[in-house]
């Protein structure tokens, strides 16, 4: 007989068979849980990430400028501008005080105007 004992043993392996080798998952009800928490806790996360996207988009959408360097020189002017009407308002509210012989601090309380005003 010319047939070997040996031939059966060395069947070409055809890679891992997932029946004799479980997965991790398979083979632990506790890696299970865990994986199937992170696998949900991804998809709420990409929900999130979804509507953090719409409301930027939706935030995009009522700027009036989409330049931001523009924005940043507005808001500059609209500070200059106020502080040049505030050192205009503070130089007549010290005149108003000279005029009647008092301090700066009354005559900024006489017309209701805080200190930090």
């Amino acid at each position: 007989m010319s047939s070997s004992p040996t031939s059966a043993k060395e069947a070409p392996d055809s890679g891992p068979s997932t029946a004799s080798h479980p997965s991790p998952a398979q083979a632990d009800p506790l890696e299970a849980k865990k994986i199937a928490a992170l696998e949900a806790k991804i998809a709420v996360l990409e929900t999130q990430i979804r509507e953090t996207e719409e409301k930027r988009k939706k935030v995009d959408g009522q700027l009036k400028t989409k330049d931001p360097q523009a924005t940043v020189k507005a808001h500059i002017k609209l500070l200059h501008d106020y502080n040049e009407i505030r050192d205009v308002g503070q130089g007549l509210m010290g005149i108003i005080a000279d005029n009647r012989g008092v301090r700066v601090r009354d005559v900024y309380h006489d017309f209701d105007v805080g200190e930090g005003d």
